[in-house]
């Protein structure tokens, strides 16, 4: 009964979805291009697919259970991907089915990394369905759904708790689950008008603007050109991008409490925040420093540009490029890639496993430093003036523990497949974090068009264990799940 009431919820996920495909069949039919009739009957089938599993289960519909709201995240961050690349599949001679699935859930999942090669030569629509895709999945079309599922006569507080991003999702700034969502999503469309109006501002184009928005909005970092934004070659564009890479890396219910008080400050006084800036702005220095030192650039200000840019691109799980980092010397992309690993905070846009929470292992391993000198002693562990709950603690342990095994063991496989050490390790912390490119193969100069079917499902698992931290996915698969 649970798993038909679930079905039955995303019947009606999935008649959302046809609805969106109309954006991208709008721009086909706009330009006339020849995936015109590939979005036309991706949505006739999305939409015949939804509706048939809402009649066949609408007697089903219930109040969710708390394992219900893990079940219908799962299962809806796995089949929406699939209807998301029937357009593509139709519309792209030669894309296989699992190339085609790793694309829609690099979009959906708003990873950036892709199997696809010259992009400024595929159909305009095509483009626009990728990176409308990453805008949609950037903070989550559950938290959407938590929105209007009370429309629908559903509870969304499981949903919620089994979507967003960070160990204290509890936390909300409105009385109903609800209202909290919507605030999130008035955050999400201002700074995504916002930057639209920028990046045409600052001179690309009404269809370039409105990509590039989704993309950057969502820190996914698609493009429609296969040199990313060094596609443009311009300091204005690329200082757009840096400023709405970091508004998206900030906790967007912050928006609203700053909307609410009246003042700035309320982002520098926390904790996770000035954290985040501080550390960009440190690595940033460091790893400027570092190129000159090696003479990779004749100007220290040609440095600090590709160096901040990059840095935040990777730091907040972007994965714009303007030059092939690879080429750096190695310190620098590693960096790079770990600040990619946790830089983020807690409620944003990005991937990784928070800024919050490295925060917190930080603080718990000087307690128990502290404990080990003084074992008497009662020291909490605080985060913004709040002791921290044993809870919470737990939970971030577990998760730091689930997702130090995944790498590894996710790595391990990739090796066993025949990759290289760096091209494994690197597409897996990558696809794991939703940054998009790592290094050797699947580096920033290169795609993920080189590996084979079977790595390619791997990464593709690897980016949905990310996009829904880890313990959303693999409660899935305990045995405790299942039982009655």
């Amino acid at each position: 009964m649970g798993l038909l009431a679930v079905a039955a919820l995303v019947g009606r996920m999935v008649l959302l979805f046809a609805l969106l495909l109309l954006v991208p069949l709008a721009f086909a039919v706009w330009q006339h291009d020849n995936a015109e009739r590939a979005f036309i009957t991706a949505t006739a089938v999305t939409g015949a697919c939804g509706l048939g599993l809402s009649l066949l289960t609408r007697r089903f519909r219930r109040e969710l259970q708390p394992r219900d709201g893990f079940l219908l995240v799962g299962m809806t961050w796995v089949v929406l991907p699939l209807f998301g690349a029937l357009p593509l599949w139709l519309a792209l001679p030669g894309l296989s089915v699992t190339d085609a699935y790793f694309e829609a859930t690099s979009a959906f999942t708003a990873t950036g990394a892709t199997v696809l090669v010259g992009l400024e030569h595929l159909p305009l629509s095509v483009n626009v369905w990728r990176c409308f895709m990453m805008w949609v999945g950037g903070l989550g079309i559950i938290v959407l759904a938590v929105a209007i599922l009370p429309l629908l006569g559903v509870g969304g507080s499981q949903l919620f708790k089994a979507e967003v991003a960070g160990p204290m999702k509890d936390q909300k700034l409105t009385p109903r689950i609800a209202d909290t969502a919507r605030v999130i999503w008035v955050a999400y469309l201002a700074i995504s008008v916002a930057c639209f109006l920028s990046y045409r501002a600052a001179g690309m184009g009404w269809a370039d603007a409105f990509m590039h928005m989704c993309s950057t909005v969502s820190l996914g970092g698609f493009s429609s050109y296969d040199a990313s934004l060094g596609h443009f070659d311009s300091a204005v564009i690329e200082a757009v991008a840096i400023v709405f890479m970091l508004m998206s890396g900030v906790p967007l219910l912050l928006y609203f409490v700053m909307w609410r008080s009246r003042s700035a400050a309320v982002l520098w006084r926390n904790l996770e925040v000035r954290a985040f800036f501080l550390l960009l702005l440190g690595c940033t220095l460091l790893i400027t420093a570092y190129l000159v030192a090696n003479h990779a650039y004749s100007s220290p200000w040609q440095a600090l540009r590709h160096a901040a840019f990059h840095v935040v691109s990777i730091a907040t799980t972007t994965g714009y490029a303007t030059y092939d980092y690879a080429q750096w010397p190695l310190f620098a992309p590693l960096l790079m890639i770990l600040l990619g690993c946790f830089a983020t905070c807690a409620g944003s846009t990005g991937g990784g496993i928070k800024m919050v929470r490295l925060l917190l292992m930080l603080k718990q391993a000087k307690r128990e430093l502290v404990r080990i000198l003084h074992p008497n002693v009662v020291n909490p562990v605080v985060l913004g003036g709040q002791a921290v709950s044993d809870r919470v603690m737990q939970s971030v342990i577990a998760y730091m523990m689930m997702y130090g095994g995944s790498l590894v063991a996710l790595t391990m496989v990739l090796l066993f497949s025949g990759l290289d050490v760096v091209t494994a390790f690197t597409a897996v912390i990558a696809c794991v974090n939703n940054i998009g490119p790592g290094l050797g193969e699947v580096g920033p100069a290169v795609n993920y068009s080189g590996l084979t079917g079977f790595q390619t499902w791997v990464c593709t698992f690897a980016m949905l264990l990310g996009r829904l931290e880890l313990l959303s996915v693999l409660v899935l698969f305990t045995p405790a799940f299942w039982r009655r």
